[in-house]
């Protein structure tokens, strides 16, 4: 196993140990969020027609962020998962969980930081969703876990319009396209375009993981909601659908398809990367030190060929 940080790996432990329980909850959760020394914690149970699950939303307060006044841009990072298990037909965590519990261990480290006096720069908006019941979707090559509530209910409940960019975290195993074990990013995708990969994310996954990085395909479809029949990679740009600041996916991978529905399939390093990865994305975008996006090449590409929020729609019908 490879060694990480040990405050990112204890945070990961600890958001482990929390979820992987049948009577794991969001309020379970807000009140380690809130023994740790962040406040501001909400939760807010949604049903849906594959039974309830807790939305729960944590805002860490950046020295200089709106919160405190100031300019500093705010990063939003969401755990996008269908439930982190499936019972009655799984017994304990499933590999679905892994977003809800790198979002979990990035609040819990953030707060750790704050408290030891590394407050970030910018705000840090965190939303992910805990449902212990979720139900099973067949889907080629392996079955998915998917959320009890629709697409649109994640996307109201998760995504805010004050993240300036969005980090999303998702479990992204069940494929043949990409076979590498720990963790992808996607290309940044904005308004319906796939922009290309960031250098600046480039960079900071090279100094997480020590080697070259490594990028997650995406095709068009997968940009679109998934009530439309398509087929999707997974739900590893989701928020995109309902925002046009950039979304950046960062997908937990394997070397052969492992099911999201599958229990013991959740390494603990390759949480920890990821959530190292995406604690150091918040220090750089809150400082003003990490792009997602080139604005000069956005415009030029606005110029040249126009609107591609279709693919934020259900398309035509």
């Amino acid at each position: 196993m490879e060694q990480g940080d040990a405050l990112t790996f204890s945070s990961t432990l600890q958001a482990l140990d929390l979820l992987d329980s049948a009577h794991a909850s969001g309020e379970r959760v807000a009140r380690a969020i809130r023994e740790a020394g962040i406040d501001a914690v909400e939760v807010a149970r949604v049903t849906g027609a594959g039974g309830p699950t807790d939305f729960i939303r944590i805002r860490v307060p950046g020295t200089a962020g709106r919160t405190a006044g100031g300019s500093a841009p705010t990063l939003g990072i969401i755990g996008i998962l269908g439930g982190i298990g499936a019972r009655p037909h799984q017994v304990g965590m499933v590999s679905d969980a892994d977003g809800a519990t790198a979002a979990i261990a990035c609040a819990l480290k953030l707060a750790k930081m704050r408290r030891e006096g590394d407050a970030l720069p910018g705000d840090v908006l965190i939303s992910t969703h805990i449902c212990p019941t979720a139900p099973l979707k067949p889907h080629e090559p392996v079955p998915f876990v998917t959320s009890p509530v629709s697409g649109e209910v994640l996307n109201r409940e998760q995504v805010r319009p004050e993240m300036d960019a969005i980090v999303a975290v998702v479990t992204t195993r069940g494929n043949r396209v990409i076979n590498h074990r720990g963790f992808a990013i996607s290309p940044t995708v904005k308004a319906g375009w796939i922009l290309r990969p960031a250098p600046d994310l480039l960079d900071i996954q090279q100094n997480v993981t020590g080697k070259l990085p490594v990028v997650l395909p995406l095709t068009m479809p997968d940009l679109t909601p998934n009530s439309n029949g398509l087929y999707h990679l997974n739900t590893v740009v989701e928020p995109a659908q309902v925002t046009d600041a950039p979304v950046v996916g960062v997908a937990l991978t394997s070397a052969v398809p492992v099911a999201g529905s599958a229990t013991g399939a959740s390494p603990a390093s390759d949480i920890e990367q990821a959530v190292r990865f995406t604690l150091e994305v918040a220090k750089a975008f809150g400082a003003g030190r990490c792009r997602f996006h080139d604005e000069a090449e956005w415009a030029r590409i606005q110029a040249l060929y126009g609107s591609m929020k279709i693919l934020q729609t259900p398309g035509r019908q």
